[in-house]
Protein backbone atom coordinates (compact mmCIF):
# COMPACT_ATOMS: atom_id res chain seq x y z
CA UNK A 1 0.00 0.00 0.00
CA UNK A 2 1.20 3.47 -0.90
CA UNK A 3 1.11 6.51 1.37
CA UNK A 4 1.53 9.99 -0.14
CA UNK A 5 2.89 12.44 2.45
CA UNK A 6 2.14 15.48 0.34
CA UNK A 7 3.22 18.09 2.89
CA UNK A 8 6.10 16.01 4.23
CA UNK A 9 6.60 13.65 7.16
CA UNK A 10 9.47 13.09 9.57
CA UNK A 11 12.07 10.42 8.84
CA UNK A 12 10.97 8.56 11.95
CA UNK A 13 7.45 8.38 10.50
CA UNK A 14 8.77 7.17 7.14
CA UNK A 15 10.87 4.50 8.83
CA UNK A 16 7.95 3.26 10.95
CA UNK A 17 5.63 3.03 7.94
CA UNK A 18 8.30 1.36 5.79
CA UNK A 19 8.96 -1.21 8.50
CA UNK A 20 5.24 -2.01 8.47
CA UNK A 21 5.32 -2.67 4.74
CA UNK A 22 4.04 0.64 3.37
CA UNK A 23 5.61 2.53 0.49
CA UNK A 24 5.97 6.18 1.49
CA UNK A 25 6.02 8.84 -1.24
CA UNK A 26 7.12 12.35 -0.26
CA UNK A 27 6.80 13.97 -3.70
CA UNK A 28 5.09 17.36 -3.40
CA UNK A 29 2.09 17.24 -5.73
CA UNK A 30 0.40 20.50 -6.74
CA UNK A 31 -3.22 20.83 -5.61
CA UNK A 32 -4.56 20.85 -9.18
CA UNK A 33 -2.66 17.64 -10.01
CA UNK A 34 -3.50 15.78 -6.81
CA UNK A 35 -6.46 13.71 -8.03
CA UNK A 36 -4.66 12.52 -11.14
CA UNK A 37 -1.51 11.62 -9.16
CA UNK A 38 -3.43 9.65 -6.52
CA UNK A 39 -5.32 7.70 -9.19
CA UNK A 40 -2.28 7.06 -11.38
CA UNK A 41 -0.19 5.75 -8.47
CA UNK A 42 -3.09 4.05 -6.65
CA UNK A 43 -2.47 5.89 -3.39
CA UNK A 44 -4.12 4.31 -0.35
CA UNK A 45 -3.37 6.99 2.25
CA UNK A 46 -2.94 10.76 1.86
CA UNK A 47 -1.10 12.69 4.58
CA UNK A 48 -1.30 16.49 4.71
CA UNK A 49 -0.56 19.39 6.98
CA UNK A 50 -2.14 22.78 6.37
CA UNK A 51 -1.05 23.41 2.76
CA UNK A 52 -2.93 20.65 0.91
CA UNK A 53 -6.73 20.83 0.76
CA UNK A 54 -8.76 17.63 0.76
CA UNK A 55 -12.24 18.68 -0.36
CA UNK A 56 -15.15 16.77 -1.87
CA UNK A 57 -13.58 16.76 -5.34
CA UNK A 58 -10.52 14.87 -4.08
CA UNK A 59 -12.61 12.51 -1.94
CA UNK A 60 -14.99 11.70 -4.83
CA UNK A 61 -12.30 11.60 -7.48
CA UNK A 62 -9.86 9.19 -5.81
CA UNK A 63 -11.30 5.66 -5.65
CA UNK A 64 -8.14 4.06 -4.23
CA UNK A 65 -8.04 6.40 -1.23
CA UNK A 66 -8.89 4.77 2.09
CA UNK A 67 -7.33 7.15 4.61
CA UNK A 68 -6.66 10.87 5.04
CA UNK A 69 -4.27 11.95 7.77
CA UNK A 70 -3.56 15.43 9.11
CA UNK A 71 -0.17 15.97 10.72
CA UNK A 72 -1.36 18.32 13.42
CA UNK A 73 -4.52 19.30 15.25
CA UNK A 74 -6.90 21.38 13.12
CA UNK A 75 -8.57 19.69 10.17
CA UNK A 76 -10.29 22.70 8.59
CA UNK A 77 -8.50 21.95 5.29
CA UNK A 78 -10.25 18.56 5.10
CA UNK A 79 -13.96 17.85 4.53
CA UNK A 80 -13.91 15.46 7.47
CA UNK A 81 -17.56 14.49 7.80
CA UNK A 82 -17.99 14.02 4.06
CA UNK A 83 -14.93 11.79 3.90
CA UNK A 84 -16.17 9.66 6.78
CA UNK A 85 -19.60 9.32 5.18
CA UNK A 86 -17.80 7.98 2.12
CA UNK A 87 -16.15 5.34 4.27
CA UNK A 88 -12.67 6.89 4.55
CA UNK A 89 -10.63 6.92 7.73
CA UNK A 90 -9.75 10.49 8.80
CA UNK A 91 -7.07 10.89 11.46
CA UNK A 92 -4.98 13.62 13.06
CA UNK A 93 -2.40 13.98 15.83
CA UNK A 94 -3.97 16.17 18.52
CA UNK A 95 -1.41 15.55 21.27
CA UNK A 96 1.86 15.54 19.35
CA UNK A 97 2.43 19.28 18.93
CA UNK A 98 0.94 20.68 22.16
CA UNK A 99 4.26 21.40 23.87
CA UNK A 100 5.76 23.05 20.79
CA UNK A 101 2.79 25.39 20.35
CA UNK A 102 2.81 26.27 24.04
CA UNK A 103 6.51 27.16 23.90
CA UNK A 104 5.90 29.41 20.91
CA UNK A 105 3.14 31.19 22.83
CA UNK A 106 5.67 32.03 25.51
CA UNK A 107 8.16 33.12 22.90
CA UNK A 108 5.61 35.73 21.84
CA UNK A 109 4.78 36.64 25.42
CA UNK A 110 8.45 37.24 26.28
CA UNK A 111 8.82 39.23 23.06
CA UNK A 112 5.88 41.41 24.04
CA UNK A 113 6.75 42.20 27.64
CA UNK A 114 10.40 42.93 26.83
CA UNK A 115 9.94 44.45 23.33
CA UNK A 116 12.30 41.88 21.81
CA UNK A 117 10.51 41.79 18.45
CA UNK A 118 10.87 45.55 17.97
CA UNK A 119 14.38 45.67 19.43
CA UNK A 120 15.49 43.03 16.94
CA UNK A 121 14.13 45.15 14.11
CA UNK A 122 15.84 48.35 15.22
CA UNK A 123 19.15 47.26 16.70
CA UNK A 124 20.67 46.21 13.33
CA UNK A 125 19.62 49.56 11.85
CA UNK A 126 20.35 51.98 14.67
CA UNK A 127 22.19 50.05 17.40
CA UNK A 128 25.52 51.71 16.57
CA UNK A 129 24.17 55.25 16.29
CA UNK A 130 21.27 55.42 18.80
CA UNK A 131 22.20 52.83 21.40
CA UNK A 132 21.30 54.99 24.42
CA UNK A 133 18.01 56.09 22.85
CA UNK A 134 17.04 52.51 22.10
CA UNK A 135 18.03 51.45 25.60
CA UNK A 136 15.68 54.08 26.99
CA UNK A 137 12.89 53.06 24.59
CA UNK A 138 12.98 49.43 25.71
CA UNK A 139 13.62 50.05 29.41
CA UNK A 140 10.00 49.74 30.58
CA UNK A 141 9.57 46.00 30.36
CA UNK A 142 7.59 43.85 32.76
CA UNK A 143 7.80 40.32 34.15
CA UNK A 144 5.40 37.46 33.48
CA UNK A 145 5.76 36.05 36.99
CA UNK A 146 2.82 37.07 39.16
CA UNK A 147 0.65 38.06 36.20
CA UNK A 148 -2.59 36.38 35.12
CA UNK A 149 -2.76 34.42 31.88
CA UNK A 150 -6.22 33.93 30.40
CA UNK A 151 -6.53 30.86 28.17
CA UNK A 152 -9.42 30.68 25.71
CA UNK A 153 -9.84 27.04 24.73
CA UNK A 154 -8.67 24.61 27.41
CA UNK A 155 -7.96 21.46 25.42
CA UNK A 156 -4.58 19.78 25.06
CA UNK A 157 -2.69 22.85 23.83
CA UNK A 158 -4.43 25.17 26.26
CA UNK A 159 -3.49 22.89 29.14
CA UNK A 160 0.10 22.57 27.89
CA UNK A 161 0.27 26.37 27.89
CA UNK A 162 -1.15 26.43 31.42
CA UNK A 163 1.64 24.10 32.59
CA UNK A 164 4.30 26.50 31.39
CA UNK A 165 2.52 29.49 32.88
CA UNK A 166 2.23 27.80 36.26
CA UNK A 167 5.90 26.84 36.11
CA UNK A 168 6.76 30.50 35.61
CA UNK A 169 4.73 31.51 38.64
CA UNK A 170 1.76 32.91 36.75
CA UNK A 171 -1.88 32.73 37.76
CA UNK A 172 -3.95 30.84 35.18
CA UNK A 173 -7.62 31.31 34.36
CA UNK A 174 -9.37 29.61 31.46
CA UNK A 175 -12.62 29.36 29.55
CA UNK A 176 -13.95 26.55 27.38
CA UNK A 177 -17.42 25.68 26.09
CA UNK A 178 -16.95 21.96 26.65
CA UNK A 179 -14.53 21.60 29.58
CA UNK A 180 -15.59 22.50 33.11
CA UNK A 181 -12.32 21.73 34.85
CA UNK A 182 -8.97 20.04 34.30
CA UNK A 183 -6.14 18.72 36.41
CA UNK A 184 -2.94 20.27 35.11
CA UNK A 185 0.26 18.45 36.05
CA UNK A 186 3.37 20.61 36.16
CA UNK A 187 6.31 18.26 35.56
CA UNK A 188 9.88 19.00 36.62
CA UNK A 189 13.21 17.73 35.27
CA UNK A 190 13.82 15.47 38.29
CA UNK A 191 10.61 13.49 37.85
CA UNK A 192 8.62 15.38 40.46
CA UNK A 193 5.31 16.99 39.56
CA UNK A 194 2.56 19.11 41.05
CA UNK A 195 -1.09 18.64 40.09
CA UNK A 196 -3.26 21.75 40.06
CA UNK A 197 -7.04 21.85 39.57
CA UNK A 198 -8.26 24.59 37.25
CA UNK A 199 -11.98 25.25 36.85
CA UNK A 200 -12.99 27.10 33.73
CA UNK A 201 -14.82 30.41 33.94
CA UNK A 202 -16.98 32.54 31.68
CA UNK A 203 -15.35 34.24 28.72
CA UNK A 204 -16.25 37.62 30.19
CA UNK A 205 -14.46 36.89 33.48
CA UNK A 206 -11.34 35.72 31.67
CA UNK A 207 -11.25 38.78 29.41
CA UNK A 208 -11.76 41.20 32.29
CA UNK A 209 -9.22 39.67 34.68
CA UNK A 210 -6.33 38.47 32.51
CA UNK A 211 -3.16 40.48 31.93
CA UNK A 212 -2.53 38.37 28.81
CA UNK A 213 -4.89 36.35 26.62
CA UNK A 214 -3.91 33.34 24.51
CA UNK A 215 -6.23 31.65 22.00
CA UNK A 216 -6.39 27.87 21.55
CA UNK A 217 -9.57 27.21 19.60
CA UNK A 218 -10.43 25.52 16.28
CA UNK A 219 -11.39 27.45 13.16
CA UNK A 220 -14.62 29.41 13.55
CA UNK A 221 -17.19 31.00 11.26
CA UNK A 222 -17.08 34.16 13.39
CA UNK A 223 -14.44 35.95 15.43
CA UNK A 224 -13.82 34.74 18.97
CA UNK A 225 -12.09 38.01 19.79
CA UNK A 226 -13.46 41.13 18.12
CA UNK A 227 -13.99 44.77 19.03
CA UNK A 228 -16.53 43.94 21.74
CA UNK A 229 -14.27 41.39 23.44
CA UNK A 230 -11.20 43.64 23.25
CA UNK A 231 -13.19 46.38 24.98
CA UNK A 232 -13.65 44.04 27.96
CA UNK A 233 -9.92 43.40 28.33
CA UNK A 234 -7.64 45.21 30.74
CA UNK A 235 -6.04 48.43 29.60
CA UNK A 236 -2.58 47.53 28.29
CA UNK A 237 -3.21 43.80 28.10
CA UNK A 238 -1.46 41.58 25.56
CA UNK A 239 -2.86 38.85 23.31
CA UNK A 240 -1.37 35.87 21.47
CA UNK A 241 -3.00 33.84 18.70
CA UNK A 242 -1.29 30.58 17.77
CA UNK A 243 -4.50 28.70 17.00
CA UNK A 244 -6.28 29.55 13.75
CA UNK A 245 -6.50 32.62 11.56
CA UNK A 246 -9.95 34.18 11.59
CA UNK A 247 -10.53 33.68 15.30
CA UNK A 248 -9.11 37.15 16.03
CA UNK A 249 -10.38 40.28 14.26
CA UNK A 250 -7.16 41.80 12.93
CA UNK A 251 -8.75 45.19 12.11
CA UNK A 252 -9.98 45.53 15.69
CA UNK A 253 -6.61 44.30 16.95
CA UNK A 254 -4.56 46.88 15.03
CA UNK A 255 -6.91 49.64 16.17
CA UNK A 256 -6.56 48.51 19.81
CA UNK A 257 -2.77 48.46 19.52
CA UNK A 258 -2.58 51.86 17.86
CA UNK A 259 -4.82 53.47 20.50
CA UNK A 260 -2.98 51.84 23.40
CA UNK A 261 -5.90 49.70 24.57
CA UNK A 262 -3.63 46.68 24.05
CA UNK A 263 0.13 46.83 24.60
CA UNK A 264 1.18 44.07 22.21
CA UNK A 265 0.09 41.03 20.24
CA UNK A 266 1.82 37.84 19.13
CA UNK A 267 0.57 36.21 15.94
CA UNK A 268 1.49 32.88 14.42
CA UNK A 269 -1.70 32.62 12.33
CA UNK A 270 -3.50 35.15 10.15
CA UNK A 271 -6.84 35.86 8.54
CA UNK A 272 -5.24 35.87 5.09
CA UNK A 273 -2.63 33.15 4.76
CA UNK A 274 -0.23 33.06 3.03
CA UNK A 275 -0.56 36.81 2.40
CA UNK A 276 -1.18 38.53 5.77
CA UNK A 277 -2.38 42.12 5.78
CA UNK A 278 0.39 44.71 5.47
CA UNK A 279 -1.02 46.66 8.42
CA UNK A 280 -0.49 43.58 10.56
CA UNK A 281 3.00 42.82 9.25
CA UNK A 282 4.22 46.40 9.70
CA UNK A 283 2.72 47.11 13.12
CA UNK A 284 5.54 47.67 15.67
CA UNK A 285 3.46 46.23 18.51
CA UNK A 286 3.02 42.79 16.93
CA UNK A 287 5.45 39.88 17.31
CA UNK A 288 5.21 37.81 14.11
CA UNK A 289 5.87 34.20 13.11
CA UNK A 290 4.75 32.40 9.90
CA UNK A 291 2.47 29.64 11.28
CA UNK A 292 5.24 27.57 12.89
CA UNK A 293 3.51 26.41 16.07
CA UNK A 294 4.21 22.72 15.48
CA UNK A 295 7.43 23.25 13.54
CA UNK A 296 9.98 21.70 15.87
CA UNK A 297 12.01 18.55 15.27
CA UNK A 298 10.54 16.97 18.37
CA UNK A 299 6.93 17.69 17.44
CA UNK A 300 7.40 16.50 13.86
CA UNK A 301 8.93 13.26 15.13
CA UNK A 302 5.96 12.69 17.43
CA UNK A 303 3.53 13.55 14.63
CA UNK A 304 5.21 11.15 12.20
CA UNK A 305 5.25 8.28 14.69
CA UNK A 306 1.65 8.88 15.77
CA UNK A 307 0.45 8.94 12.16
CA UNK A 308 2.38 5.76 11.39
CA UNK A 309 0.87 3.96 14.36
CA UNK A 310 -2.68 4.95 13.45
CA UNK A 311 -2.20 4.07 9.77
CA UNK A 312 -0.84 0.62 10.57
CA UNK A 313 -3.71 -0.06 12.97
CA UNK A 314 -6.44 1.12 10.58
CA UNK A 315 -5.14 -0.25 7.29
CA UNK A 316 -3.50 -3.46 8.48
CA UNK A 317 -5.49 -4.21 11.60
Amino acid sequence: MKILANDGISQSGIDALTNDGFEVITTKVAQEQLINYINTHEITGLLVRSATKVRKDVIDGCKSLQLIGRGGVGMDNIDVEYARKKGLHVINTPAASSGSVAELVFGHLFNGVRFLHDSNRNMPLEGDSRFKDLKKSYAKGSELRGKTLGIIGFGRIGQATAKMALGLGMNVIATDKFIEKAIVSVDFFNGQSIAIDIETETMENVLKNADFITLHVPAQKEYIIGKKEIALMKQGAGIVNASRGGTLDEVALVDALDTGKLSFAGLDVYENEPTPAIKVLMNPYISLTPHIGAATYEAQDRIGLELASQISTLLKG
